[in-house]
């Protein structure tokens, strides 16, 4: 395996550079749902005043009007106007093979402008990285100042991402790569940094001293959908946790950086992934669930089993993860670390829950409620932070209590559009900040904690069938006098 050498002061400058975007797999569902609507948001309001070109890349041949309509559904309400002129930067091209004959054309449209950074985007499933990084090595399209963008999933194991990291860096350096991961793009997830870091009333408190656990919930209310032949082969496990759950903790119990310089910050978030306490047997016994869904109910529909919806009756492979793991550091020495993610669930909603301790002396004996606040960072379907506390109610008859939430709305406080993840990302990926994309290094502690799980969890975790419409059997793993946060209403 390459290695990669980081400078711990990597300068970087905020200015956006005239760009060329590649989008591999440019006809695919992410390209016209997320990837060009998030580049036409940023020109519409007016942050791409810049010269570009964006090449939608396909194996076979695309009508424009077609696509065109296609992404413009994924647009809203917007001004038509604007439309017409960013489409005017969008290019069609039919690649039907991956190799330097074939890449011609699309060197020729990209050394027109030699002046421009390109911008390759591989969305596309990692068994094409090899023959494209072939391919824009030979052609000379891989330059250094050239970008590559990365979807997940990167490898199914620790070897297999070392592969393809391997093949990445046969073409391109790790200053160069973005590693994309959309959950980081999120408002609420990059205020955890300015809640964090920019309030000291929270991080005095933000330790093992005073909080009781932490608990990461991305509950899905819909089944595999039209991703059965990929998720039967990854699960919940791998689909969720090994990337999006555990770059959210990094966030949340990461050490406070020296500076927002990018390799400063995953530094720091590197450690904790280092520090997570690896499963044994005896702990995938007790410490982790895993589900798969069944038939079941909501709101008067009948649901399908994930067998159904896969149309094969001898899968093994879970739609639920729940487990309970630590990090092995002072800071948060002894903490429970709740993870819960699964498929057809009650409700969709994602969110952190930080729970903290009971005060040492209660003054209020008769209070029903136990005296603890917590701190609930939201991340979808709406986006907000509440901050749980015990407060009075008004009247006499002595100290009556109930929770009120203090809540900062990013709907009701900024009444402007929010802006989608991979805006940010995308805008990032122009500017040439890595700050929110993950590092080689990042991805491999990942992956060995992960297989700290997957190495033996099929033979000491069961897996337990829960109904569809229900919250999964993630109860099993909660220690005595704990229980997950209720979801909203």
């Amino acid at each position: 395996m390459n290695k990669v050498i980081f400078m711990r002061n990597q300068t970087h400058s905020p200015q956006i550079k005239d760009f060329n975007l590649v989008i591999f797999g440019g006809n695919g569902d992410l390209s016209k749902r997320k990837i060009i609507p998030a580049l036409f948001h940023r020109y519409a309001d007016g942050q791409l005043k810049v010269d570009f070109e964006i090449y939608s890349i396909s194996r076979s041949p695309q009508d424009r009007a077609e696509f065109l309509a296609e992404i413009q559904k994924f647009l809203g309400k917007v001004d038509s106007k604007k439309v017409e002129a960013f489409f005017k930067h969008l290019v069609i091209l039919e690649i039907p093979k991956n190799n330097a004959e074939n890449y011609a054309e699309m060197k020729k449209h990209l050394e027109a402008n030699p002046n421009r950074q390109a911008i390759f985007y591989f969305s596309v499933p990692s068994g094409a990285f090899s023959e494209i990084c072939t391919a824009l090595k030979e052609t000379g399209l891989s330059k250094n100042d050239s970008k590559v963008v990365l979807e997940k999933p990167l490898g199914h194991s620790l070897k297999s991402s070392e592969e393809i990291n391997d093949i990445i860096m046969s073409a391109f350096e790790e200053r160069q790569v973005f590693r994309i991961d959309h959950y980081l793009g999120k408002e609420t997830v990059q205020n955890l940094m300015v809640l964090r870091f920019a309030n000291h009333l929270f991080e005095r408190a933000w330790n093992a001293e005073n909080i009781e656990n932490i608990q990461i919930t991305v509950a899905e209310s819909l089944g595999v959908e039209k991703r059965a032949g990929y998720y039967d082969k990854t699960g919940a496990l791998l689909d969720m946790i090994q990337n999006h759950l555990l770059q959210l903790l990094c966030l949340i119990a990461m050490e406070p950086p020296s500076s927002l310089d990018p390799d400063t910050v995953r530094n720091e978030k590197q450690k904790v992934l280092e520090s997570l306490r690896p499963f044994t047997k005896e702990t995938l016994e007790t410490d982790i669930v895993r589900g798969q869904y069944t038939r079941g109910a909501s709101t008067g529909k009948k649901l399908n089993s994930y067998l159904e919806d896969i149309d094969a009756y001898d899968s093994e492979t879970e739609t639920f993860v729940a487990l309970k793991t630590y990090i092995d550091n002072w800071r948060w020495k002894n903490t429970p670390i709740y993870f819960r993610t699964g498929k057809r669930m009650k409700k969709r909603y994602s969110d952190i829950v930080i729970n903290f301790k009971e005060l040492p002396h209660n003054i209020f004996q008769d209070s029903q409620h136990p005296l603890r606040n917590k701190l609930i960072i939201r991340l979808q379907p709406e986006e907000r932070i509440e901050l749980v506390q015990l407060s009075k109610i008004p009247g006499p008859g002595g100290y009556r209590f109930k929770p009120i939430s203090l809540k900062l709305d990013f709907i009701d406080s900024f009444k402007d559009r929010m802006p989608d993840a991979y805006e940010r990302l995308l805008m990032d990926v122009i500017r040439g900040n890595q700050t929110l994309f993950m590092r080689y290094d990042e991805l491999a502690a990942a992956w060995q904690w992960i297989e700290s799980i997957t190495n033996h969890w099929k033979k000491s975790t069961p897996l337990k069938l829960y109904e569809s419409g229900t919250w999964g059997p993630g109860d099993d793993i909660m220690e005595e006098g704990t229980q997950w946060k209720t979801s909203p209403k």
